[in-house]
């Protein structure tokens, strides 16, 4: 009988020890990291100053805690499945949960490109309402704005620039004086960082034309938490505390439906409100009316016709 060969003999490897030799790429070790360190290293690259940043930051801090600090080399399906979860079971929409999966999938992104993490998950919109856009008539804002007065003339100044302007309450406390001159207001720190400029009506002009008195910016002296605090007192004390949609951002709304009620069109509504897509702006489409208002002529001269045939 022939000899038999050992395993692997013909392949001249040897029973007693072996060497694997790698090709000439480079290996690279893996960390694990929380989101809250990958925040910390990326989050000033990723996102400008401003009240978008400041958001972002509560929406990590917020995944951070729901998964305990916990540290990943691999952000697993389950993992994100796992997130979606408990922030439904908090109550959390999908129109939130598609905000802060935006912010978390950027982050990830980011990190994956620098090689700090080494697989993805699929991220998948989550189906959002449409919903009822929520804005004052001009009477509720009358008597909005007259109780906001009486507790602060600066929470009222604002008031009305932030209706007139349609701009986001960070991006009107962060002006600076150069950036309102000559009718217009120019917004630099936008939650889509594109840079805007707008014109102003006579009482926005008016209400931010003041003496500076060493402030930064005509409404600087007022802080977001102060702010609304102002506003919740004056909306309770006209009766509409129970309304959760008016907050702050209803002057926004209440800015681009005037403007579509009015005959703007939307590719202008877009650029006045800064919006990055054409689709945020269509949420207000509905309220363009008077664009349907043609079509009922149309259909009657059918109908007459049709009409006088039968007669």
């Amino acid at each position: 009988m022939g000899a038999v060969n050992s395993p692997g003999s013909e392949w001249g490897l040897s029973r007693s020890r072996y060497s694997v030799t790698f090709g000439s790429e480079h290996l690279r070790l893996v960390s694990e990291y929380s989101l809250k360190e990958l925040f910390t290293k990326y989050g000033d690259i990723l996102w400008e100053p401003g009240t978008h940043k400041y958001n972002v930051t509560f929406f990590i801090g917020e995944l951070d805690e729901l998964l305990m600090g916990k540290r990943f080399s691999a952000f697993e399906q389950s993992l994100l499945d796992e997130l979606i979860g408990k922030l439904r079971a908090r109550g959390n929409s999908n129109a939130t949960i598609n905000r802060k999966m935006a912010a978390l999938s950027k982050l990830l992104r980011k990190a994956h490109k620098m090689g700090d993490i080494h697989s993805l998950p699929e991220f998948r919109r989550q189906k959002e309402r449409s919903g009822r856009i929520r804005f004052l008539s001009c009477s509720e804002e009358e008597m909005l704005f007259a109780a906001i007065r009486r507790r602060s003339e600066d929470a009222w100044r604002l008031s009305v620039f932030l209706v007139d302007t349609g701009c986001r309450l960070g991006e009107a406390i962060g002006l600076t004086w150069n950036d309102v001159r000559d009718g217009r207001a120019s917004f630099w720190i936008t939650k889509s960082a594109r840079a805007r400029s707008v014109p102003l009506t006579k009482r926005a002009q008016e209400v931010s034309n003041l003496p500076r008195n060493g402030e930064k910016g005509p409404f600087a002296m007022l802080r977001q938490a102060q702010y609304r605090t102002i506003w919740n007192e004056a909306k309770a004390e006209i009766g509409l505390s129970q309304d959760t949609q008016v907050v702050p951002h209803v002057l926004r709304h209440t800015c681009a439906s005037r403007l579509v009620q009015g005959g703007i069109d939307l590719r202008r509504v877009q650029m006045w409100l800064g919006h990055q897509t054409l689709t945020m702006t269509m949420r207000y489409a509905h309220l363009a009316t008077g664009d349907l208002d043609p079509c009922v002529g149309v259909l009657e001269r059918c109908s007459k016709t049709a009409t006088a045939k039968q007669a």
